[in-house]
Parts: C-alpha cells; sequence; structure tokens
C-alpha cells in the first residue's frame, strides 16, 4: 500500500514544552564536567551500509547527505532534538521528550519511503531506529550510559525502515503520538542486565482505512475551520453565548480575504460530537482548525481559544479571556475581535514557515506570497531582492490576483523606506501602480487599500492616505495592518494624540503582529516630538528588541540617544543602522520619511547628527 503525504503528517504531533524546573530536577553533578539527566535517545543507522559502500562509494555517501540535509536533519531540528554525533552510518540523536523522539523518527521512515521509490531496491538506502527514554551521562558534547546503550540494541533489533520503542518510552508517549506501535515482548539485549519491553512500528502499520482516505485538496491559501465553541457551563440556555462566539468569529474571519473560511453551517455540523481535528481537516479541506469552549460562572465568563495546525498536528496559538458579564453582547464582541485579531497573524506567520521550508518550484501563488512575506520581515537587500522575486513569480502563476499584486506593491513600498534596489522615487511608482491596480480587482480586498494608504502616505499625500486606510477598516475593522498604518500615518501628519490612541489599538488587539516593532517606534516617535526623551527611549528600545533586523528602529534610537547626549550609545545604534542600510544619510533619511512637518523632520535629524551620521 502506498505512504501518502496525509499518513506522512498524521504521525507528527508538536511535543509538549518541558519546564527547566524538569531538567534541574534530574540533572544532578558526576565527576567534574559530568552530568546526568532523564532524556530520549535515538539510535539509527543504515542497513548494508558497508555493502552499499563497497559497490557505489561516492553515489552512497551523496545519498546519504542529501537524506540528511533535506529530510533528516530538518525533521530533528522542527521536533526540538539535537545531534549529538555521528558514527559512518550511524547517527545518536537526544530529544527533550519521547514524543519529539518518536515523531521524528516514524517521520524519517516514512519520508524515506517516498525517496527510495525511484531508486533500485538494491541501491535504497534504509534505515533502523530505535529510541528509548533513560539516564544518561553528559559529558561535553557526547553521551553515554544505560539509556544510550539500550537505545543502541533497540536499533539492532529493529527491521529495516521501522522503530524499536523501549517499554518506559512507550508508557511516557501516552497517546501523544498517532501511531501503532505492536507489543513484540520482553526481550534480553547483550550487555543489559534486565531484559526490555519492545514495542516496534512499520510503514505499513501507517497504513490504516482511515489515512488511506482522499482527504479533500487544500485551498491556495490559509484554510481554517471554526468548530462550535463548548458551552461549559452546566446551563443549556447558555449555548446561545458560546454558538454566538462562534459565529461572530467565523465572519471576523471571514472579511480577511487572504484566508480561506469554512462557513457557519458546516461548522455547525460538529457541534456536539468529540471529533479529532485531523478528521476535520480531512473531511474539510482545511490546514488549521480553531476550536475552544465558554464557561459563564456567577457574573464572570471565561473563553478560551487554541489554533491547531490539523496537518502538522502541532498547536500554533492558546490564550483565555476573563472578563465580567455585564453586557454580553459587548463581551461576545470584545472576545471575537481579540480572537480574530490574534489568530490572522499566527495563520500567516506559520504559513510563512510552512512556505519557506519549501523548495521555490513547488510552491503556489499564496504560498510564495507567504514566504515573500517572511522574506520581507527581515529588512535587508539580499531578503528584499528574493521577496521581489517570488513576488514576480507569483504574479506569473496569477496575474489577475488582487493579494498578490497587494503583496509585490507593499515590497515596493518598504524598498523605498531603504532605496535596497533602485531609487526610491521608481519604487514608490511601480508600488502605486500594483496598488492601484489590485484596488480596481477587488474593492472589498481591505489589504489592497492598506497598501494603497501606504503608497499615498510615502508620497506624502496624508490626508489620501488617511481616507484610503479608514475605508480598509470599514470593510474589515479588524484588519491590524490597516489599524496599525493609520496609526503611523497620523503620527506624520503630526495628529499625535489620535496617532497614539490608534497605535495603542493595534497593539492590543494583535500583540504578536509580524510589525509590531515597527508601532513600538511610531509610538516612540510621538513622544520624541514632545521632547519626552525618556520614554522616546523605552519604545526605542522595545523596538528593536523586538526585531533586531529593524532599519527603522536603530536609526529612531541613534536619534533619541543623540538627543539625550548619550553619544556613545547614540554612536552605536547608528552603526547598526549602516549595517542594514548601506550609505545611510541624514538627507536620504530625510527624503523617506513622509513627515508632513518641517520641525518635526529637523527633531529627528538633529539627533542623528549628534549620532555622527552623515549629512550626505
Amino acid at each position: 500500500m502506498p505512504i501518502t503525504d496525509s499518513m506522512l503528517h498524521a504521525s507528527r504531533v508538536a511535543a509538549p514544552p518541558i519546564p527547566v524546573s524538569f531538567w534541574q530536577g534530574y540533572t544532578r553533578p558526576m565527576s567534574e564536567g559530568t552530568q546526568r539527566r532523564l532524556a530520549a535517545i535515538v539510535s539509527a543507522d543504515v542497513v548494508g551500509y558497508s555493502r552499499l559502500i563497497g559497490a557505489d562509494e561516492a553515489s552512497t555517501l551523496a545519498a546519504l547527505r542529501a537524506h540528511r540535509s533535506e529530510l533528516i536533519d530538518p525533521l530533528i531540528a522542527e521536533n526540538g532534538g539535537r545531534i549529538v554525533k555521528t558514527m559512518g552510518d550511524g547517527l545518536l540523536l537526544e530529544f527533550p521528550s519521547v514524543v519529539g523522539a518518536v515523531n521524528c523518527s516514524i517521520a524519517v521512515q516514512l519520508g524515506m519511503v517516498g525517496r527510495n521509490e525511484a531508486v533500485d531496491e538494491d541501491r535504497r538506502l534504509t534505515f533502523r531506529i530505535g529510541a528509548n527514554l533513560g539516564d544518561i551521562a553528559i559529558d561535553g558534547n557526547d553521551i553515554h550510559g544505560d539509556g544510550v546503550n539500550v537505545a543502541a540494541r533497540l536499533q539492532e533489533a529493529c527491521e529495516p525502515g521501522g522503530l524499536a520503542l523501549s517499554g518506559v518510552a512507550h508508557e511516557s508517549m501516552g497517546n501523544l503520538v498517532d501511531a501503532r506501535f505492536s507489543d513484540a515482548g520482553r526481550q534480553q539485549f547483550k550487555n543489559i542486565a534486565r531484559e526490555v519491553q519492545v514495542w516496534t512500528w512499520s510503514p505499513e502499520a501507517a497504513a490504516d482505512p482511515v489515512r488511506d482516505e482522499v482527504p479533500l485538496a487544500l485551498p491556495d491559501k490559509p484554510s481554517i475551520a471554526v468548530l462550535p465553541f463548548d458551552n461549559m457551563s452546566g446551563d443549556p440556555e447558555q449555548e446561545f453565548f458560546s454558538d454566538g462566539v462562534t459565529e461572530d468569529i467565523i465572519t471576523a474571519l471571514s472579511r480577511f480575504h487572504l484566508f480561506f473560511v469554512i462557513a457557519r453551517n458546516t461548522s455547525f455540523t460538529y457541534k456536539g460530537s468529540s471529533v479529532d481535528v485531523k478528521q476535520v481537516s480531512r473531511e474539510l479541506g482545511v490546514q488549521y482548525v480553531l476550536e475552544g469552549s465558554v464557561r459563564k460562572a456567577g457574573s464572570r465568563v471565561r473563553v478560551t481559544a487554541q489554533l491547531v495546525d490539523a496537518i502538522a498536528d502541532r498547536h500554533v496559538w492558546a490564550e483565555r479571556y476573563d472578563r465580567e458579564l455585564e453586557d454580553v453582547f459587548a463581551i461576545q464582541d470584545e472576545i471575537t475581535e481579540h480572537i480574530a485579531m490574534a489568530v490572522a497573524p499566527e495563520l500567516q506567520a506559520a504559513e510563512m514557515e510552512r512556505a519557506r521550508r519549501k523548495t521555490v518550484p513547488e510552491l503556489g501563488a499564496w504560498e510564495l506570497v507567504a514566504r515573500a512575506g517572511w522574506h520581507i520581515g527581515k529588512f535587508s537587500a539580499e531578503h528584499s531582492a528574493e521577496a521581489q522575486n517570488l513576488l514576480s513569480k507569483a504574479l506569473e502563476l496569477d496575474p489577475e490576483n488582487a493579494g498578490v499584486l497587494a503583496a509585490l506593491a507593499s515590497s515596493y513600498t518598504w524598498d523605498s523606506f531603504y532605496g535596497w534596489q533602485r531609487p526610491p522615487p521608481e519604487s514608490i511608482a511601480m508600488a502605486a501602480e500594483m496598488a492601484t491596480k489590485a484596488v480596481a480587482l477587488d474593492k472589498q480586498d481591505e489589504y489592497a487599500h492598506t497598501v494603497l494608504g501606504v503608497v499615498l502616505l510615502i508620497s506624502k499625500r496624508h490626508d489620501e492616505a488617511i481616507r484610503r486606510l479608514e475605508t480598509a477598516i470599514r470593510i474589515n475593522p479588524n484588519s491590524s495592518p490597516a489599524i496599525g498604518w493609520l496609526g503611523v500615518t497620523l503620527v506624520y501628519s503630526h495628529e499625535h494624540d489620535k496617532a497614539s490612541e490608534v497605535l495603542q489599538k493595534a497593539i492590543r488587539l494583535s500583540p504578536r503582529d509580524p510589525w509590531v516593532s515597527f508601532y513600538f517606534a511610531n509610538i516612540g516617535l510621538i513622544e520624541f516630538m514632545a521632547e519626552r526623551y525618556d520614554k522616546a527611549l523605552e519604545w526605542a528600545e522595545k523596538a528593536v528588541h523586538e526585531n533586531p533586523d529593524l532599519p527603522s528602529g536603530y536609526r529612531f534610537l541613534a536619534s533619541v540617544h543623540g538627543r539625550l547626549g548619550n553619544l556613545s550609545e547614540a554612536h552605536a545604534a547608528y552603526q547598526q543602522v549602516g549595517r542594514l542600510v548601506p550609505d545611510v544619510t541624514i538627507e536620504t533619511t530625510l527624503q523617506r520619511m513622509p513627515f508632513a512637518h518641517h520641525a518635526d523632520a529637523e527633531r529627528l535629524a538633529e539627533g542623528l547628527r549628534k549620532a555622527g551620521m552623515p549629512e550626505k
């Protein structure tokens, strides 16, 4: 039976984090330089390695390197493991949890099935893997002890392409891994004093009828189903509240044109039933599932929500909200707003990371946009060029896609701030062309309106920018980019009181937003213009701490230190600006910052002069 991608994904569950205090309890000094601790150990080797090397050493080594770099090493990192050492054809790995160790091992073996399909049987690289939970001795970067020895013996006893797991590891794993293991009984291994209970897994065990079902194809953009929130109050009359929260979240997320959201009537078919999120994913063809609960007690209500990547079997985000139940509809609106605004950035961030792990030829239009978004957030000339290259490919795939056009326009606006790829006027003109076309293609796309608003801002058409951003907010009142950029536009328009209120709202609604550092810097700019330099410094430091790659954060930090007379700190911050934006000068900086009032620009410039930035 063929191994499918869905089977590979179904076998991977995120390992729960283990607190530092746990390891402190299991780590105790031995001799000098040696400690002991409890860990999950994985031992792996290649079946018939000597024969393969003897037949064709160069091809065998090349294939092994490819499997390591493209499959095995990324899976080790993804599951929180580390490579302790390599031994020719073997690997010794350490993981902080059994779940991570088993997930990684199964994903490797399933991945190798696909990679070996086109290879002659006598040239295939097949792994045996043993995993154990045990006490280990740490000596520098190496590990020793009975826990390691048992893992090695399990690997030797394992069937090719499979996984052998010790009884203690199997018990520790519980039901946190969706995989079927067979009881292989208690076995006696060489140089191991006690018998070891062994459990085994093979790729064939993963091919059960449920996983053989063909899931619905995923849409070409982030897809999500919001399951009906559970009413945990024990009061059937409170069903209206939990149902209302669910319906409002669906409506709020549906306003984001970047997302594919399952409609309310379909989502509510799962009401009252205990379902597996992977089942929901298969049946509805979605990547993400949002689930939660509502509990009312007296005058207070508690709402919990969690976002799950159902394909990768991992939690993306979770939050709990406690409120006084004074006005049920106001509370419902507030909680819905918070959840919708928190989920949207998490979806985008998860999609960026997922797209980043694929090779470019594998990517569709939306994934190219997501991957480009990751590069844009790195704030460098090289990343800017790569983002625009990816977005150009997306435009070739879908030239009439408003989202792609808006994303490309956004990349040009950031480029105009720093002059990485071309003179800023050229970038602004290209951004205007793309953003205008995006709005014309979809007048209800709030992101297209937002990007056009940014283009108008950097063109110093402040009033038009404000109106355009207000239009975006009317289309989607929960759009944090539109709200945040409205705040930024108000800062540069010298409407500081209103700007502060709007930026604080953007941060409150979306504290994990990828651009929150930019909002921090602009709140600091308000304090700076009011000559409250100590407060401005606090915001500037928050901005660079949140995103160490943000040039405008360091530029602002340099000017604040300059105004405070902290000349060494000011110069150090200016050096960071120069690292990110070569040949930066006060003249080019002020040309690219759309201040409506000359006095505001001059105040910033004076601080930069004291930091050592050249005039021209």
